[in-house]
């Protein structure tokens, strides 16, 4: 393949991925905020969770002498 056509597709595939890019539907700025906040959120509860569950189990694997 000469470079040419290789020029030429990949500047065909750039003009796919920005026409593709102008149809998306993109959040507007206070949903984008919302969303974010309850991923940092459950983030956090999700990860005290663990932690409360592996000082349970460490906990009772101290008292059986393991």
């Amino acid at each position: 393949m000469s470079e040419a056509e290789k020029t030429s597709k990949k500047g065909n595939f750039f003009k796919h991925v920005k026409a593709e890019l102008k149809r998306c539907t993109w959040p507007k700025k206070e949903e984008l905020i919302r969303q974010s906040s309850l991923v940092i959120v459950v983030s956090i509860v999700l990860g005290a969770i663990i932690a409360a569950v592996d000082w349970v189990i460490r906990l009772g694997l101290n008292a059986i002498g393991l």
